[in-house]
């Protein structure tokens, strides 16, 4: 594979302020991509966006709020109208917002998860698939999760959003097929992104799955299953998910 193996393209990373994020958006400049840094922290994405123009990429730091339709399409136009174009999307902002039973749920909380990580997928979809047909093939990713496939309690609407988006992924997929757009979802198990205060960040095993072992990791540890993906060929797979667990899903 070449050194930039992405070199000429333009990628788009939600939620690429922190965490994960911040890993994919880096490591696709690192490989040659025009990169938009986008979340909703100003100080965020400004900061990822210097620490890759720091490093001899191009990057650009656009604030975005992933909930909103028009902000997603301005951010879109935005990367179009000064990299000249679009060809790889990373859908990867998202959250759980509550650890209640459905029966104690907070009925806002359930909307505002659905929101960010569902339709926030369908308003960036329906954002960049005109630039995709325009560049003649494209892709799209999207950050799933393990409990998407199989469920977890007290987190409901966490796992009726992310099996939502799975279906979405594979639905769009086959509408895009025929553009040579492919759409495919990686789930990357139990990452460090939110650190409880003086929390050290380590690779290690957890028994938090119901007595199956996870190992947590680092969001460095996605990458190279982001790359990949990234870089496939343009008539290589859609519609599938691509998993990073210790687990059966």
């Amino acid at each position: 594979m070449s050194e930039k193996p992405l070199e000429g393209k333009v990628a788009i990373v939600t939620g690429s302020g922190r965490g994960m994020g911040r890993s994919i958006v880096k490591a696709y400049a690192e490989a040659g991509a025009k990169v938009t840094v986008t979340a909703r922290t100003v100080e965020a994405v400004e900061a990822v966006a210097a620490e890759i123009k720091a490093s001899g990429g191009q990057a650009l730091a656009i604030p975005c709020d992933i909930t909103n339709f028009d902000a997603v399409k301005a951010m879109v136009d935005q990367t179009v109208e000064i990299f000249g174009g679009l060809d790889l999307v990373f859908m990867n902002a998202g959250g759980c917002l509550e650890n209640n039973s459905i029966e104690e749920a907070d009925p806002q909380v359930w909307r505002d998860t659905v929101e960010v990580n569902l339709n926030s997928a369908f308003y960036t979809a329906q954002a960049v698939i005109p630039h995709l047909k325009a560049r003649g093939e494209g892709k799209i990713l999207t950050m799933g999760s393990g409990t998407g496939h199989r469920g977890h309690s007290r987190i409901a609407a966490y796992c009726a959003a992310k099996a939502g988006l799975w279906h979405f992924t594979r639905m769009l997929a086959e509408e895009l097929i025929s553009y040579n757009i492919t759409v495919n979802e990686m789930i990357p198990g139990i990452v460090h992104t939110n650190l409880a205060e003086g929390e050290k960040p380590e690779r290690k095993l957890l028994d938090s799955l119901g007595g199956e072992y996870e190992y947590r990791k680092l969001p460095e540890d996605v990458v190279p299953l982001a790359l990949h993906m990234a870089t496939a060929p343009k008539y290589g797979p859609t519609a599938q998910s691509y998993s990073l667990t210790r687990r059966w899903l």
